[in-house]
Parts: structure tokens; C-alpha cells; sequence
């Protein structure tokens, strides 16, 4: 999906661009620990099948969604649908898995990590991604904005070891995504809507720049724009 792992700062994705640009390049880091089967967990549209199958070394792919889940792209539909309780798959099934933007949805979300523990290999992996700075979606089945604390005590519940968790972006790159948000989704005329997004534009670029995720240290007054991690069973 070109929108998702090729992406252009517009005047349009002002809102999108900086939690895509940062997802995509979570994932860089992590992709030579990606290998064999892979489960794909609130798969949606799958936007990142193609580009895991062509830069990894991932044989199968399988994409998991809820059975009711919001449907994106009616062209595209999960390989498997779940209850939500248990996964459909036998113990051990799986190399690594993968959710991106997914656990903030989940009501129970340790009963979901339990799963993707289950299902994994020994030694298996899982990569995720979750939001902090931005705005009700989905409703009503937004549930949380994790912590890289309560993400932590989340995962070690499951039984997850190796558990390395970081910043998607800082103080900088939290302005820009805000100011973005605000733009490009807040109620006003399209008029000013076109104008200020053309004006602001420039400044949100100039604070992507300035902006170091990999300096970010989860201490007290720090902001950031969301987490991603990985964790290995």
C-alpha cells in the first residue's frame, strides 16, 4: 500500500504523516528478526504484507482480525476471523507475529497477548505499535493509550520476556503530530482548513527534523507520540 510504506509530506496527510513515517520505520529496525510464519494480529487491510514478504525473510503470512471488525477495504479480508478469546490456531504455530495500532482497541488486552503467546514459538517474536498523542477513533472501541509502564506489567503478565519498549517520536515530533491533527481534523471551514494546512506545513517539517525518537528516555514530563516494541516468548 503506497500510502503507508512510500509516504510524501502533503498539505493533505498532515494528520497521518508522521505516525505512518514512524511506524514504517519501527518496523526497518526490527524486520531481520522477522522470519518463517508470521500472524499478522487486527490485520485490517494488511498495508505492510507486501513490503514484510519482500524485505524479510517471512514465507507465510496470515492476517487475523476480529469477526466484527471495521472494515477498511472491502476488497480485502482477513485470512482468519477470531472471537476475540481464542485464536483458531494450535499452540506454537507461529515464527513471529505483528500488530501495529491494534492493542488500544482491545477492551482485555492481556487476553489477546496471552493468545499471541500462545501461538508463538519458542524464542518466537512480536512486534507491535500503539498510539498516545491522538484523537478518538473508531468509537466506541477506542479503549486505551498505553504507557511504556502499564505496556511493560502487560506483557510480562502474558508471559513475554526481552521486553524492549521505545518512543515513536518526542517533545518535537508530538507538536507536529498535534498540529496536524488540529488542522486536518478539527471542525472548521475548508477554506481555512486549506490555508492554514499550506502555512503550517513548513513548520510541522522543520519539527520532524529537529526531533530525536532515539534520544527519548520514558522519564517524568516527557512526551511522546506513541510506543512500539518488541518481545520474545
Amino acid at each position: 500500500m503506497e500510502n503507508f510504506t512510500s509516504i510524501k509530506l502533503t498539505s493533505q496527510n498532515l494528520d497521518r504523516y508522521y505516525i505512518r513515517t514512524s511506524i514504517l520505520k519501527a518496523l526497518k529496525t526490527i524486520i531481520p528478526q522477522l522470519s518463517g510464519a508470521l500472524l499478522d494480529i487486527g490485520c485490517g487491510k494488511m498495508p505492510y504484507k507486501n513490503y514484510i514478504l519482500e524485505h524479510s525473510e517471512v514465507k507465510t503470512y496470515v492476517g487475523l482480525d476480529i469477526e466484527n471488525a471495521l472494515e477498511y477495504d472491502k476488497s480485502i479480508k482477513p485470512d482468519v476471523t477470531w472471537d476475540g478469546k481464542t485464536m483458531p490456531f494450535e499452540k506454537e504455530s507461529f515464527d513471529c507475529a505483528f500488530g501495529t495500532e491494534v492493542l488500544e482497541h482491545c477492551p482485555e488486552p492481556e487476553i489477546v497477548l496471552k493468545e499471541v503467546y500462545r501461538v508463538l514459538k519458542p524464542g518466537g517474536v512480536f512486534f507491535f505499535t500503539v498510539p498516545f498523542l491522538w484523537n478518538l477513533h473508531e468509537v466506541p472501541h477506542d479503549e486505551y493509550r498505553y504507557t511504556p509502564f502499564s505496556l511493560e506489567r502487560h506483557l510480562k503478565n502474558a508471559g513475554f520476556k526481552n521486553i524492549d519498549i521505545k518512543a515513536t517520536g518526542g517533545w518535537h515530533a508530538s507538536m507536529a503530530q498535534m498540529l496536524g491533527l488540529w488542522v486536518r481534523r478539527s471542525d472548521m471551514p475548508s477554506f481555512k482548513r486549506s490555508i492554514l494546512s499550506a502555512l503550517i506545513k513548513p513548520f510541522i517539517c522543520y519539527l520532524i527534523k529537529l526531533d530525536k525518537p532515539e534520544l527519548v528516555n520514558f522519564k517524568e514530563g516527557q512526551m511522546v507520540t506513541g510506543l512500539y516494541g518488541i518481545v520474545k516468548k
